[in-house]
């Protein structure tokens, strides 16, 4: 008699897709987008008289309503993306880099410090050149810290670089206290360092973190740098085993992420702010990963990516003002819907899902 097998095949398993066409993958990404705002119009009309056309006017109206809402986005786009040029290096090698805020921080306190300190003693454009190697420094070290650690020592990057942020913020906060006599707590615009405009005052992030993605295409694509990041990504061992030295890689890739990071800081400081407080950052750490994981590590599709993180944000700001939300809530339900609903189908478009076939049992005697 033959025995029957009792290890069964699990009900469903995950399975990596083979290579999907470029085309199918903007499809599904689009329907996702359309889906989850449409959603989210209902959700909103849920908690107000206005209705979904009104919605989707505000979304809009928000992002494309005025010349200045227009240069806006494309400036707060660019941000993140310089945010995100300064995590994509990292993550490409696998190193989980959750401090972007507090390199970005840190780059923006040194700028400011040298406004404050340097502000009418120095002319501006010696300032500005001394701010400018101060911020990419000041990155550059927070970020070489934790990969220090991690190269010599293999502790948890994760943790390491996300405590980091706390300790930016306390600097900050430190200098503001010494900076500020009154005791407010708020740092006053400076005056002196500050980076002149560009055609117009949106237009130097613009340009600046444009180049910048356009580099960092060609150097993870075709430099040696680049193919080392992607071994050292895709196995350690495989890294070690065809003579690269991963220690050095994963240190100098830090430092160009810090640098980066701590020129978002010298732009904020700069260009934009002119002045610094805990949350200068604006959490584009954070909302960098989300922008670099959606594009699957592809400099290119990170702009759009970031576009799309930046619009909705925007939008959802004219469209609490529309429909009299009174607070923050609804908007992030709705923002973390349609995050949510592309995200699923980045899942579905990296993996498939695949059942057990249900077959008869037989017994053969």
């Amino acid at each position: 008699m033959k025995k029957k097998n009792n290890l069964k095949e699990p009900f469903v398993r995950i399975v990596k897709r083979d290579n999907i066409k470029v085309k199918n993958i903007i499809l599904i990404y689009s329907i996702a987008v359309i889906g989850g705002l449409l959603l989210s119009g209902f959700i909103s009309m849920l908690f107000s008289d206005k209705g979904l056309f009104d919605f989707f006017q505000s979304l809009f109206e928000g992002a494309f309503g005025s010349d200045r809402k227009f240069w806006l986005l494309l400036q707060d786009t660019t941000l993140l993306l310089g945010a995100s040029m300064a995590l994509l290096p990292a993550f490409k090698m696998k190193f989980w880099n959750l401090g972007g805020n507090g390199q970005i921080l840190v780059g923006c306190l040194s700028a400011i410090a040298c406004m404050f300190y340097l502000g009418g003693k120095v002319d501006d454009g010696i300032i500005i050149l001394i701010m400018f190697f101060a911020s990419v420094f000041a990155g550059a070290l927070w970020a070489f810290i934790p990969a220090f650690f991690k190269a010599k020592f293999n502790t948890n990057e994760s943790l390491f670089t996300l405590m980091m942020n706390y300790i930016a913020q306390g600097l900050v906060s430190l200098f503001i206290t010494i900076w500020v006599k009154s005791g407010s707590g708020v740092l006053a615009p400076i005056q002196y360092g500050n980076i002149p405009d560009i055609g117009n005052k949106y237009l130097l992030p613009i340009i600046m973190f444009s180049l910048i993605t356009i580099v960092m295409h060609i150097y993870l694509r075709s430099s040696k740098h680049g193919y080392e990041i992607s071994v050292v990504g895709e196995s350690i061992n495989t890294a070690k085993y065809v003579g690269i030295k991963v220690d050095k890689v994963i240190i100098r890739t830090m430092i160009l992420s810090g640098a980066i990071a701590g020129l978002v800081g010298f732009v904020l400081a700069g260009s934009i702010n002119h002045t610094i407080n805990t949350s200068s950052a604006n959490n584009m750490g954070f909302t960098g990963i989300m922008a670099t994981w959606l594009a699957n590590f592809n400099p290119l599709i990170i702009i759009i990516t970031s576009f799309f993180i930046t619009f909705i944000s925007k939008g959802m700001t004219q469209v609490r003002k529309t429909f009299m939300f009174t607070n923050d809530s609804i908007s992030n339900i709705v923002v973390g819907v349609v995050y949510f609903a592309v995200i699923i189908c980045s899942f579905f478009i990296n993996y498939r899902l695949v059942f057990r076939k249900k077959e008869k049992e037989e017994i053969k005697k």
